[in-house]
């Protein structure tokens, strides 16, 4: 157990200091290169635990230092160990002795008698200290406060279970190829393989325990793509008939693109801004054998644009990822209030400049994968207070077909069966 803390003590630490959890845990995991395969797992679920549950680990550990811990290092495993004796099934005396091992091992004199110091006075003290912390949302909901106000203020009613949803472990979903195979068909090789599942919906799967890709049956063979249950809305929303000349901006890593070519025979053209992520929607299309038009792009700009409009767009734009923050567990920390502002700012120049590239009579379907408002309703009311040629449809999802759980407009909530996205469909005229 010590390696997996110590390598989860390291991404911890390279979040913290305002690196995302992506970079920062391969580089981590580069530190000790001796880990084996289950313990670079279990350092990936500990820096997951420890940054779902940030605030209270680090408020317990402000509790019980006097002055803060002067290296990062040590800093970051007391708030690994932390977070394991609040929040795991991990044998308490295991991970305090563990911990020791682990500080141990940086060299550094005094860090073991500061672990077992802090762990043990965590362990006699914990009822008393957590009275302390009733009060104080952002320990008991484990969010930043402005977080917390901006929900509460936007979602009077639902903030505190979008909240809890949030600190969840998200549910993995499958989205079934219904050009290879059917969902009532796959729903059977997977009890054959042993794994429980049930439909949502469309071509929705959803797991009963997430699995590693490469064991899904059929994965290397194209049957299935993973992708959230809410985001299989897209491509059906889109709209797209036979023959249409289509555009899915900010594409990567492909899944939206792939859904809709697995849906129609379409034109579709996938663009993208980062070199690497648009090497996945290719693989992907590779895997899936589909063909798209596959452009290095900036979607807020038309120099990649040959003139030629599309009869669909699908705008799937950068956001604050507040909806899928169970996924991206960093991004509470990492992100900023003026982070909101920043990204609205980029989400109206993109709709802007894709607008341009709509024919006359198609659709855009704008998508986030955000709950905040600023990102979502109120920019789309902007939008069509600037283009007196653009028309909002209404956005309907079939909620027998799949238990959304939606705000106003076409906000969906995050739920134990999708994440928490935003759609709105326009029109132009």
């Amino acid at each position: 157990m010590q390696i997996a803390q110590m390598i989860a003590a390291y991404a911890v630490t390279e979040v913290l200091a305002g690196h995302n959890l992506t970079v920062s845990m391969p580089k981590a995991l580069s530190r000790v290169r001796q880990a084996t395969p289950q313990q670079q797992a279990a350092a990936q679920d500990l820096s997951y635990l420890t940054l779902r549950f940030y605030a209270e680990a680090a408020a317990y550990l402000a509790a019980l230092t006097p002055k803060p811990v002067s290296d990062d290092r040590i800093h970051a495993l007391l708030l690994v160990a932390l977070a394991q004796l609040l929040h795991s099934d991990a044998d308490h005396f295991t991970v305090v002795n563990q911990a020791v091992e682990a500080a141990g091992a940086t060299r550094l004199r005094w860090a073991k008698g500061l672990v077992n110091a802090v762990l043990r006075n965590f362990l006699r003290q914990r009822a008393e200290l957590q009275s302390r912390f009733t009060a104080r949302e952002e320990v008991v909901f484990n969010y930043p406060q402005w977080w917390i106000d901006l929900l509460k203020q936007q979602y009077s009613e639902q903030w505190q279970a979008m909240l809890v949803q949030g600190n969840q472990h998200p549910p993995m979903t499958l989205r079934v190829n219904v050009r290879k195979t059917s969902v009532q068909a796959y729903l059977e090789t997977l009890l054959q393989a042993g794994m429980a599942a049930q439909a949502l919906g469309g071509a929705a799967v959803k797991l009963e325990k997430p699995v590693p890709v490469h064991q899904l049956p059929g994965f290397a063979e194209g049957w299935i793509s993973v992708q959230d249950a809410g985001a299989q809305w897209a491509a059906p929303l889109l709209d797209v008939q036979t023959g249409m000349r289509v555009l899915d901006a900010c594409s990567a890593p492909g899944g939206k693109t792939c859904h809709i070519l697995e849906s129609v025979e379409a034109e579709v053209t996938a663009v993208d801004l980062e070199p690497v992520r648009l090497q996945r929607v290719a693989d992907n299309l590779h895997r899936l054998s589909l063909l798209a038009h596959v452009k290095l792009g900036d979607a807020g700009n038309a120099d990649w644009y040959d003139g030629c409009p599309f009869d669909r767009i699908l705008a799937d734009v950068p956001c604050s990822a507040s909806g899928i923050v169970r996924r991206h567990v960093d991004m509470k920390w990492l992100r900023r209030p003026q982070d909101i502002e920043r990204f609205a700012t980029q989400q109206q120049q993109i709709l802007s400049n894709l607008w341009q590239m709509l024919a006359k009579g198609g659709k855009l379907l704008y998508v986030t994968c955000s709950v905040f408002h600023q990102e979502n309703d109120m920019q789309i009311q902007h939008f069509l207070s600037q283009h007196t040629d653009a028309q909002r449809l209404p956005v309907l999802f079939n909620e027998s077909d799949l238990p959304c759980v939606l705000a106003k407009g076409g906000q969906l909530l995050p739920t134990s069966a999708h994440d928490g996205l935003f759609y709105a469909l326009l029109q132009k005229l």
